[in-house]
């Protein structure tokens, strides 16, 4: 998917086992132990039905009925029996009543209630034969086990009634997809959309079903034939909608080793959210609405376009048609090979037989766009967008020609297909989707004006470079399931920033990936995080996936590896792996493997598996003692409760390091890999200081002890340029780490920073900014006014020279415009007289002259922040987003229409941005996670999201990004006990519609440690302030 840097409407669906509270009325029970299963299954492969089913079953297995008391009586009930203890329901029956006071008369029961007490011994007998019947068998919540017999499977109910013959939301293996042969039509009048596809299948085992998945299609007909014959049957399906999955019901049991034509005629709405096969639409010059469909299918929505096996491994080959309106063109994967005129006006397009690709790699498109294009080493490469946008894909052509060179020769593998488009989608969530030769991009994240600023120049380049080198990693060969996302998310990341510092090094993509790295530690330090390959079971977990960790901290280790090898050694290894398994599946052992193969000096396997099968990444502290260096590793993990933190957790690190005797030349680094929890190594007593992690190439953090903190500390204050920018900024990030870990004071924190007053590079000074300002913000929530104001004063003084010297004109250089966007933003938000007053003016000459007065790209954000506060400055915004079309400007002003203290205006843009009126509903989280940011909305964007979140996970899947930067971001800057409880009690009344994210479970973490913070911190803080 898209870059993570550049930044999901599935149903949630349940996996929880059966438990007593399940049922609210009484459950059918069926008892399959005389029904042999559809398909021949491992205990493994048993899923439980979730909240909505009605069926249990009784299955046999192995454990005793003494071990687990509970859950026998938790079984029991799912029986419909009630049982006080294990031992009640073994002694023979008895009487329900009891016994009668001596000498007293016994009245004679009434009808009914000698009707309910026969029930009632009816009920308690089946009981005690069953577990007769039934000797050292538990109740399980995997069923009743039972020593020697196999387990029968619990079914689910599919929605006609009958039982679905499938367990799983993993589709079975008995037959498996080699070819689709797909038409589709879409109405811009009905919003709807027909369909056929026939799917080639092969048998691999004897069955009378077909599972595949199918999610809001009405299915009217299926049929099926062998391959080679010519007379189809029709066959039945029904359909279980928590898993997306149909089951064709075939006539004549399908025979292992033969191929059969399975074919579906359907329909469906054009979907309404972002997923699937969607509507979208956009305003041209002369305010004319024009509709357009495309698809978003990655990870689980090819489903909701066709009826597919739509999970990575199921691979094939696909041969698109598309009806369409004269008006308009289509695109999909493969060129088009010819064009037709079919009944009803409708003129088909044919595109050539695809390679073969998972299905989340299928796309297609009918839109009135328009394109310009090149042909590079026998491939066409396209660009399209709106008619009226054409005039920016200049430089998304010029990138993409140049990047698959680059590609193509570093991998050595040429691109496969004969072309490649690139579209800008108007109403697009992701930032960009790698479908193969056709991939589809956000408008920000392609479309560039030459007056825009080389920083929204990188990002279209970074977005490029990211889907480009999916074609490889991701598209040739493919992760087997979504646990291994990494291998297409983090490698593409990696290939990003490697291939742009080779072709485009002027754009000094380095420093975002610094930045990355250290805001992806900043995640997976937390209890919430999860190892970078993570066991996946449901569509809330696939889609989570998508995170920094699996991006980010992906790409990290990579760049770790290939420090550790030689630039020669790792090419070798990655070209090895791509050759070794094109068209292919992989895990990632297979990408181990193959890089094990060019060197013996390091077992890969062993290092690597270290850094992607556990979560978290070590801490690393140093102890001197003269010559004598000690070193011990440990969890780096934020918690309230220290016992979260596993001692068990080891690393195999391989740890850099520098010293006063040699710092700057690339021969003064020295290299160990410390395997074990604690290691040893010498220097000469003459060393003043030694930095670890150079350049910060390695995924860990150190914390080098008071006096070796003092060291440094004093090394930065007299002689900064002694280390490195990444190992300025990688301090930085270590010691506010370290304090929010509760390893350093924060004096210490503050002692360090306070040689910024002499730093001028641009890392270092956007790292200090962003941590201060994080803290700046928590007292500000807080409503800390004397102490926020002390800490804004602490702040400007130490970028006041810095900030003075900043000039507000045109500036060449992307690094110097990265400084002073930061600066002069922090600046005027914070109310310093000349950047408020030199922004004011600029935005007031501006709003009278817009042609002729230019505000320079990488400072319209602040000029339009500081602009919207006063007069009627905000409507003449809004009036100037609502007719530029230019999308990176539009953002900027969104953020700063975002920005406003008038908490009306506020409330106006959140509701605006959720109906899709004005702005798009895509922007909704920008708009939320902005206003989140300021005292005045933050409490306003917090209740928005509470009010309506019914109607945003409709827009916008539970588990998604956009999700997890709604959930995180309004609640990020909470510090107190009363919003955690607010928090913690809104998420736990969700239940399925959101309570399990690992996006709440982040939040709420994050309130805790900001309120763990706040106690340990506040009075030092004061004090030092």
């Amino acid at each position: 998917m898209e870059s993570f840097q550049s930044l999901s409407e599935c149903a949630s669906l349940p996996r929880n086992m059966i438990e007593n509270s399940m049922f609210e009325e009484e459950p059918d029970v069926v008892d399959l132990a005389k029904e042999p299963p559809m398909y021949p299954l491992e205990p493994d492969d048993v899923v439980y039905e979730p909240r909505s089913s009605r069926l249990l079953v009784r299955g046999l297995g192995e454990n005793e009925l003494d071990e687990e008391e509970e859950d026998y009586e938790s079984s029991a009930r799912l029986l419909g029996m009630s049982f006080m203890n294990r031992n009640a329901s073994l002694r023979s029956n008895s009487s329900p009543y009891g016994g009668q006071a001596a000498g007293r008369a016994c009245s004679f029961p009434s009808a009914r209630s000698l009707l309910v007490g026969a029930c009632v011994l009816v009920v308690i007998a089946s009981v005690s034969v069953v577990i007769y019947f039934l000797p050292k068998c538990t109740f399980t919540k995997e069923g009743c086990h039972k020593a020697n017999q196999s387990m029968t499977l619990i079914y689910p109910i599919a929605s006609n009634g009958q039982l679905f013959p499938w367990t799983s939301m993993r589709l079975p293996r008995a037959v498996s997809p080699i070819h689709y042969d797909l038409t589709l039509q879409p109405n811009f009048t009905t919003m709807k959309f027909t369909g056929s596809v026939t799917i080639t299948v092969k048998v691999n085992e004897d069955t009378k079903n077909v599972v595949l998945h199918s999610s809001g299609l009405v299915i009217s007909k299926i049929s099926i034939v062998p391959v080679g014959e010519n007379q189809p049957k029709p066959a039945q399906y029904m359909e279980y909608h928590p898993w997306q999955q149909i089951a064709a019901q075939c006539p004549e049991t399908l025979q292992k080793g033969k191929s059969y034509h399975l074919k579906l005629e359907y329909s469906a709405n054009l979907s309404d959210s972002y997923y699937g096969f969607y509507k979208s639409s956009y305003r041209n010059k002369d305010g004319e609405q024009r509709w357009l469909a495309a698809t978003q299918f990655e990870p689980l929505a090819a489903r909701m376009a066709f009826p597919c096996f739509d999970e990575p491994a199921f691979k094939a080959t696909f041969l698109i048609k598309i009806n369409r309106d004269k008006e308009y063109i289509s695109l999909s994967n493969m060129p088009k090979n010819k064009t037709t005129l079919v009944s009803g006006g409708f003129y088909q397009d044919v595109f050539d037989k695809s390679v073969t690709m998972s299905t989340y790699l299928v796309a297609f498109i009918v839109a009135d766009f328009k394109n310009i294009s090149m042909e590079a080493n026998g491939t066409l490469v396209s660009v399209y967008a709106v008619p009226d946008k054409l005039d920016q894909v200049n430089h998304a052509l010029e990138t993409a020609i140049k990047l698959l060179d680059f590609y193509n020769c570093y991998f050595q593998m040429p691109y496969p297909l004969q072309k490649l488009d690139l579209v800008a989608i108007p109403d697009f969530q992701d930032g960009a989707m790698e479908n193969w030769g056709l991939i589809t991009f956000q408008e920000t994240t392609i479309l560039y004006e030459n007056t825009s600023s080389l920083l929204d120049k990188q990002l279209v380049t970074i977005a490029i470079a990211h889907e480009l080198a999916h074609q490889w990693f991701g598209n040739l060969v493919t992760m087997e399931w979504w646990n291994d996302l990494w291998l297409n998310e983090g490698f593409a990341t990696f290939m990003e920033y490697m291939s742009i510092e080779r072709i485009f090094p002027d754009l000094n993509v380095g420093d975002n990936f610094l930045a990355a790295r250290f805001r992806a530690m900043g995640k997976d330090s937390l209890n919430s995080s999860h190892p970078i390959t993570t066991p996946v079971a449901t569509a809330e977990q696939v889609e989570e996936m998508f995170d920094s960790v699996s991006y980010v901290k992906g790409a990290s280790i990579l760049l770790m590896l290939k420090s550790s090898l030689s630039e020669e050694h790792f090419q070798i290894g990655v070209v090895n792996y791509l050759s070794q398994h094109k068209n292919a599946n992989t895990q990632s052992e297979d990408l181990w493997a193959s890089l094990s193969q060019i060197t013996e000096m390091v077992n890969i396997t062993e290092l690597m598996k270290s850094w992607t099968l556990q979560k978290g990444f070590p801490l690393v502290t140093v102890t001197r003692n003269g010559t004598k260096m000690t070193l011990q590793q440990e969890h780096f993990l934020l918690s309230v409760d220290n016992s979260s933190s596993s001692s068990s957790y080891l690393w195999q690190i391989p740890l850099t390091s520098i010293n006063s005797s040699c710092s700057n030349a690339s021969s003064c680094k020295s290299v160990i890999m410390l395997k074990e929890q604690s290691a040893t190594l010498y220097v000469p007593e003459e060393v003043q200081w030694v930095k670890f992690n150079v350049d910060m190439e390695g995924f860990y953090m150190v914390h080098y002890g008071e006096d070796g903190w003092s060291d440094l500390i004093i090394l930065l204050k007299n002689n900064h340029l002694a280390l490195s920018y990444q190992d300025r900024a990688s301090l930085i990030s270590d010691i506010f780490g370290l304090a929010r870990l509760g390893k350093v004071s924060i004096q210490q924190v503050l002692n360090l920073t306070s040689y910024l007053v002499n730093e001028t590079s641009t890392p270092p000074v956007t790292e200090a900014l962003l941590q201060l300002n994080h803290i700046y913000r928590l007292l500000e929530k807080r409503g800390l006014l004397q102490l926020t104001a002390r800490m804004k004063a602490y702040i400007l003084g130490l970028f006041e020279k810095l900030i003075a010297n900043q000039s507000w004109n045109e500036e060449e250089s992307i690094t110097q415009q990265k400084l002073r966007s930061s600066l002069l933003g922090v600046a005027c938000s914070y109310s310093h007289p000349k950047c408020v007053e030199k922004a004011k003016n600029l935005f007031l000459n501006w709003t009278k002259s817009p042609a002729n007065v230019s505000i320079p790209a990488d400072l319209m954000r602040t000029v339009f922040t500081v602009g919207i506060q006063h007069c009627d400055g905000w409507d003449s915004l809004l009036q100037a987003y609502s007719s530029s079309q230019l999308e990176a400007e539009r953002e900027k002003m969104l953020q700063a229409l975002a920005s406003s203290t008038d908490v009306r205006k506020l409330i106006w843009l959140m509701q605006t941005s959720l109906n899709g009126e004005v702005i798009r509903t895509q922007e909704l989280p920008l708009v939320l996670t902005t206003i989140s940011k300021n005292f005045e909305g933050h409490l306003y964007a917090w209740g928005f999201v509470k009010e309506n979140w019914d109607k945003i996970i409709k827009k916008f899947n539970l588990g998604s990004f956009a999700i997890h930067n709604i959930v995180v971001g309004t609640t990020s800057q909470f510090s107190t006990q009363a919003h955690l409880f607010e928090v913690k009690n809104f998420f736990g009344s969700l239940k399925d519609k959101g309570s399990q994210l690992r996006s709440v479970q982040e939040a709420v973490e994050t309130i805790q440690l900001n309120i763990q913070w706040m106690d340990r911190n506040l009075e030092a803080l004061s004090h030092s302030l």
